[in-house]
């Protein structure tokens, strides 16, 4: 099973190319420069609008920007925005005694919650910008 699966995948790489466009861009013209459906594309861009990563402009010279600042904004935000929390064990979630029997004298759940812990750290402490390389150029659209 991937960590990042075909979604944060695809939303990575729409982010990476509009924190390199200063003037953004549109669904079809990032669909183009991956080689990615369209359709899917205008989904994650939804849904990345939607979840406040970039803001949407219609009309003729319409399309999309960064709204919120790759230095500040992690893997862990993307990942958690987009789908549910990364989770490596279902008995990490809040309720471990309902999803497994064996949790109350399971010998493994303390060590599997401390991989779960550091890899959620990891997860917190890459930033977008450090992902997709930091140019000078590439000044996000920041709303308050």
């Amino acid at each position: 099973m991937a960590l990042l699966n075909r979604k944060i995948d695809y939303a990575l790489l729409i982010l990476c190319y509009l924190h390199h466009k200063v003037g953004g861009g549109c669904a079809r013209e990032i669909a183009l420069h991956f080689g990615i459906s369209r359709p899917f594309v205008a989904n994650i861009l939804k849904d990345l609008c939607h979840k406040g990563f970039v803001v949407s402009h219609r009309g003729v010279k319409g399309g999309y920007l960064l709204r919120q600042d790759t230095h500040r904004t992690t893997l862990a935000d993307l990942m958690d925005a987009l789908e549910n929390p990364v989770q490596l064990a279902e008995c990490n979630n809040s309720c471990p005694d309902e999803c497994c029997t064996l949790a109350p004298a399971c010998p493994i759940r303390g060590p599997i919650t401390e991989v779960h812990n550091r890899i959620r750290s990891v997860l917190k402490a890459v930033t977008l910008a450090e992902i997709f390389g930091t140019s000078q150029a590439a000044t996000p659209l920041l709303m308050a």
